[in-house]
């Protein structure tokens, strides 16, 4: 197209009732023009993409799309011959090392003058089905520790004091070693029960500042590891409190630093990124958000058994020969606690795991409003 044709085409930004229009549509909608610069996103485009309009805006399309040589050939070719295209399960490289898979619809509008990019995220979608089936799952699971734990600690009670009879009426003190075992072993495994139900307490209800809950992460396990690893911090300082037990986020979160920093024992330039982000237009259980805080754990170690991802939050399950299987347990159940959702994804060099909580906590009588 020449400059004397573009310098007619009216600015894009003026329709405003067609900004108005395509902002309040939940599919991905992104708006180029005849260079493939970004003259518009939508805030469900501002979410699949990772990033706000103000970064978007005025950009190349491979600023933002890396390694998209094919579909910006695809992109122009629609251009010259005035012809809209569908692609199906198009893969999208983000910066941050993030990708997302769509269903690209291209359309073309306003005579050649732009290009209308509508994304359906399936990458997305699949993490929702998987996350309500896994969280169906545990909350079965998590049902039927409850019931087991009652039937175990019952008795381990009972053997305890029973031991602690049998103490006082020994003839030799040093008899007392042996019920000493039993009182020991008694009161380990029933902090291992304790362990596995999670933290006892509704959480403690405050405005806490993830950056901050993240640098105390940070030194608790720099000083528990080695110091190989490289701590890098990409937090969003924009971005406001988020309502939760400091104390009980704090834990949910050292739990999967520390497996991290387990995972990257014997990787070379070992790497944890700890990301804060807003994701908006997501889904928890049955309740829509317009935005929620995300926190990524990202490490470049050898990632996730395939094997092990479907299962990896059961309590009891561990990849290492030494591991408890209880910290991923506890932290989804800290996480869930909180109405949020923890979702992982791994692949060689690369593995996420994603805390997404609410702004707020809802009143008990606000049952599935959405809030914010």
């Amino acid at each position: 197209m020449n400059q004397t044709a573009l310098s007619k085409a009216k600015p894009f930004r003026s329709a405003v009732s067609a900004e108005a229009v395509l902002d309040t549509l939940v599919t991905a909608t992104m708006v180029l023009d005849t260079d493939l610069k970004v003259v518009f996103v939508n805030s469900a485009a501002e979410s699949l993409l990772h990033c706000s309009a103000t970064q978007i805006v005025g950009s190349a399309l491979n600023q933002i799309l890396l390694s998209a040589e094919d579909l910006q050939s695809n992109l122009r070719k629609a251009l010259r011959e005035m012809q809209p295209f569908t692609a199906r399960e198009t893969l999208l490289q983000l910066p941050d090392n993030l990708r997302e898979e769509v269903d690209l619809t291209v359309s073309i509008l306003d005579n050649a003058h732009y290009l209308v990019l509508e994304m359906y995220p399936t990458t997305r979608l699949t993490r929702i089905n998987q996350s309500k089936a896994s969280t169906d799952r545990q909350a079965t699971t998590r049902g039927l520790i409850r019931g087991l734990a009652h039937e175990v600690k019952n008795p381990l009670g009972g053997i305890r004091g029973a031991a602690q009879l049998l103490e006082r009426e020994l003839p030799s003190a040093a008899l007392s070693e042996y019920t000493g075992v039993i009182i020991a072993e008694a009161d380990r495994l029933k902090d291992l029960v304790d362990r596995m139900l999670g933290p006892h307490q509704r959480p403690n209800i405050e405005a806490i500042y993830l950056p901050e809950i993240c640098e105390h992460v940070i030194a608790v396990a720099a000083s528990e590891f080695s110091d190989h690893i490289e701590w890098l911090r990409d937090y969003d300082p924009s971005l406001p409190d988020v309502a939760g037990d400091r104390d009980q986020i704090i834990q949910a979160v050292l739990n999967v630093v520390r497996n991290a920093c387990q995972a990257l024992i014997n990787t070379t330039a070992a790497k944890i990124t700890l990301q804060t982000r807003i994701t908006r237009q997501f889904t928890i259980g049955k309740t829509r958000h317009r935005q929620v805080m995300c926190l990524n754990i990202i490490d470049n170690g050898p990632g996730v058994d395939s094997r092990d991802l479907e299962r990896i939050f059961y309590p009891m399950i561990s990849g290492r020969p030494d591991g408890s299987g209880l910290g991923l347990s506890i932290t989804q159940h800290i996480v869930s606690e909180h109405n949020g959702v923890i979702q992982v994804s791994s692949t060689f060099g690369q593995t996420i795991f994603s805390i997404f909580l609410p702004f707020e906590q809802p009143a008990e009588e606000a049952g599935q409003q959405e809030r914010r």
